[in-house]
């Protein structure tokens, strides 16, 4: 049973030793000169104006939460339609079960005004 196993665990030893000795080597190798324009904040091309702790809307993590479930129902839909023909009629009316369902939580989210942004 045991051996089933052994090329999984040499492939992540090897894997993880691989990756460890690339960073190490990054560390050892690469030059450590820092000055005041490699450590200044790059990411909107200002200066923070507020603390980085600030709360964000409700609304930004609401959204971000939606996309992901939607988006996940792509990831269904391929394998779906590539075996559509094996599983005949009880695989098309479960995937239609399942797009109902994504449809009413996306009418019912569109309802409550989750997808507008004010």
């Amino acid at each position: 049973m045991l051996d089933n196993y052994l090329p999984v665990l040499v492939f992540l030893v090897v894997g993880l030793l691989i990756g460890g000795v690339m960073i190490s080597l990054g560390f050892i190798l690469g030059p450590h000169r820092p000055d005041s324009e490699k450590t200044s904040p790059y990411e909107c091309g200002f200066e923070a104006f507020e603390d980085s702790r600030m709360k964000f809307d409700v609304r930004y993590y609401l959204v971000a939460i939606l996309f992901i479930i939607f988006d996940l129902e792509i990831a269904f839909l391929f394998p779906w339609a590539v075996v559509l023909d094996e599983i005949g009629l009880f695989g098309f009316v479960a995937m239609a079960i399942f797009i109902g369902i994504l449809v009413i939580g996306f009418i019912y989210e569109w309802k409550k005004g989750a997808l507008e942004w004010e």
